[in-house]
This record gives C-alpha cells, structure tokens and sequence, in this order.
C-alpha cells in the first residue's frame, strides 16, 4: 500500500511542470548594446576607471582600475531592466574572476536610493555564482540600513560593484545573469 502511495505520489511530481530559469541578461545573446551604465567613483571626486566590453567569445569585461585617490575607491556597471519575479527566489551569474570580491547590488524600483547587496567571490576560473535574493541586505552608500532584506517581486535595475579599499587592477568576465 505504501509503495503504491509513492508510486502516486511520484507521478503526480512529474506532472508539476518545473520552473525553468529566466533570462535577465545574456551578453553572447543580448550583444551589449549599451543598456549597461558605468558609475565611477568620479561622482564623489574620485578617480577610479571602469569599463565594460565585449570579448572575443561574446562575454561581457567588465575592468578596469580602482584608486583611493580623492576619496575615491569604486567602480560599477548596472542595467536597469524590469524583471518580474514570479517563483524566482535566486540570481546565478555565470563569471570568470581574478580571485577578487565583488558585490551584486540590486533595487526594486529605480527611484530607491538604497540598494540590496550580497557580496561574492570570483575565482579566477568559470563558476556560477548562485545568490538568495532574501540574502540580500539594504545599504546606503555603503552603509547597512536597518531595514529587512530584499523580499519584493521585482527587479528595476542590478549591478555589480568593485570596491575593497585597495588600488587594484580588476577584470570579470560575465557570460550571463539568470533568476532561479
């Protein structure tokens, strides 16, 4: 009887059609056509350098130099494109790093002056970077905001960010980001 329950029970699973991912940005597809922003830290004095390209494979670059001098220490490319949630609870970006960190920062309407963020580590080999939307915590210019963490249905623009307090040089490579 209890095989017969499982049987059921597993058939039934099979006939719950499985939520595919969805596509935020595919840089071999999209062909960066300028929808991506580049914010310096020049909006406060300072003089880091921050590019985005596309390299021979059709991957995004996003490089460049990050400097301390006037106050400075930042660099970020961001994409404002609506995204509807739906059963999405995680975004996967498919990297190739240079062993540094990096933030994933996002917004739930473009007015928001906070962003959510979650920090990751891109190894200096391909990997998916998968991150929990809900582990995304609020901040303000840099500052932690007491407010809960990221919890809404949509996405009005998402970046990533260098900035840790180091001169270095920086190059991440970015095949595509992905909700889950």
């Amino acid at each position: 009887m209890y095989r017969m329950f499982f049987i059921y029970l597993h058939s039934l699973f099979l006939l719950i059609p499985k939520l595919e991912a969805e596509v935020i940005y595919d840089f071999k597809k999209d062909r960066y056509s300028g929808d991506w922003r580049i914010i310096n830290d020049g909006v406060m004095g300072g003089l880091s350098s921050g590019k985005l390209g596309i390299d021979d494979n059709g991957n995004g670059v996003f490089y460049g130099f990050v400097s301390l001098e006037n106050y400075g220490g930042f660099t970020s490319i961001r994409l404002r494109k609506k995204v509807q949630l739906k059963n999405y609870n995680k975004i996967v970006l498919r990297v190739f790093g240079d062993n540094k960190l990096y933030q994933l920062r996002i917004k739930s309407r473009n007015r928001d002056r906070h962003v959510y963020v979650k920090n990751f580590y891109a190894e200096s080999k391909w990997k998916e970077i998968e991150i929990d939307l809900k582990s995304m915590s609020p901040q303000f210019r840099g500052r932690k905001l007491n407010m809960s963490n990221f919890n809404n249905r949509s996405i009005e623009e998402i970046g990533i960010l260098i900035g840790n307090k180091t001169e270095e040089e920086f190059r991440l490579i970015i095949d595509y980001l992905i909700l889950k």
